[in-house]
């Protein structure tokens, strides 16, 4: 089993490609990546640099078939335990774990119209009707 790393908040660069993994049902190869990256103007030494980045941070490994010439990603970090760590650093940093606190600052600083606004309505009546 793959030793485990502490989570920590990935660059934009490095989360497109985690995204490109989260994906996919299978491990991904560079050419399915660069395939996905192609709008992006990202160069393959870019791309290497960012995967061995990934790699060194516990989020994917790196495997090589037998009579294969093409390395394959797979996470080792889900998409769902990457989206609970950033909720729970964005809340702990900026609102001291209030959820009231960062729907609060988002409004104060116009980040939520009224789309978004009906959308935690929805979310709100959901949540009291499961009680």
């Amino acid at each position: 089993m793959e030793e485990r790393k502490e989570l920590v908040h990935l660059p934009n660069c490095e989360l497109e490609i985690m995204m490109i993994i989260w994906g996919s049902k299978n491990p991904v190869s560079r050419t399915e990546m660069d395939e996905e990256l192609r709008d992006k103007n990202l160069k393959a030494a870019a791309v290497l640099k960012f995967l061995s980045r990934l790699t060194e941070k516990g989020f994917i490994k790196c495997e090589r078939p037998e009579a294969s010439e093409t390395d394959f990603y797979t996470a080792l970090v889900t998409e769902e335990e990457y989206i609970e760590f950033e909720r729970d650093s964005v809340l702990g940093e900026y609102c001291g774990k209030s959820v009231r606190s960062l729907i609060a600052n988002f409004y104060e600083n116009k980040k939520i119209d009224d789309k978004d606004l009906d959308a935690l309505e929805k979310i709100i009546a959901g949540a009291r009707g499961r009680k």
